[in-house]
């Protein structure tokens, strides 16, 4: 299985936690609903949030989508891994559960609260290489976006059109598609690559 293990970056500095941690929990719903996963986004502890999924394409969607609809408020980090995973109670919420996956998934956000990945918003431990430069990548893009730049590619995600996005943003076709021409189309379409080259685990 694919893990995903996310946080709020800086949330003790939050002037309403209570709030934010609501915005979550309502995020990580909207993202159960278009991403279909083994184990559902929920909560955990403190600030934290899992998942799990059977490709590797929707771990890296999810973990966009919920940073996507979460960054105006507060930034979040993702650790993604790989492996087997084993729920020793499946009826508590969140699940009793450890395995090699979630070992995986926690070495990965764990960089990222290194100094010298401070910087960096998604990390992946496993065995295909290639994936963390395509993360690291996409995530400077995103940083480079504007509010509503992020907006955007986050509808793009969810397959709106650039005519459906302008209609929702209230501003013309062509101003969109000059922000598409500026990143957005790319992570769009390497997100569509990448789902359409990475096969589900059988």
């Amino acid at each position: 299985m694919y893990t995903l293990i996310g946080d709020l970056v800086g949330s003790r500095r939050l002037a309403d936690r209570p709030g934010v941690q609501r915005r979550l929990s309502s995020v990580l719903d909207e993202v159960n609903a278009v991403v279909p996963a083994v184990q559902s986004l929920e909560p955990t502890v403190g600030d934290e949030y899992q998942g799990g999924f059977d490709s590797l394409a929707k771990a890296c969607l999810a973990g966009l989508l919920v940073r996507l609809a979460m960054i105006e408020h507060v930034d979040v980090r993702c650790g993604l891994g790989v492996g087997e995973v084993t729920v020793h109670d499946p009826s508590r919420r969140p699940l009793l559960q450890d395995g090699p996956g979630w070992w995986a998934a926690r070495e990965a956000l764990e960089k990222l609260a290194t100094p010298a990945r401070s910087g960096a918003r998604t990390w992946y431990v496993g065995p295909d290489a290639w994936v963390q430069p395509f993360l690291l990548t996409r995530d400077a893009l995103v940083d480079r976006f504007s509010d509503r730049g992020r907006r955007m590619l986050r509808l793009a995600l969810l397959g709106q059109t650039q005519q459906q996005i302008a209609a929702l943003e209230g501003i013309s076709a062509s101003a969109v598609s000059q922000q598409f021409a500026r990143g957005i189309a790319a992570v769009r379409d390497a997100h569509a690559m990448l789902a359409e080259n990475d096969p589900e685990e059988t």
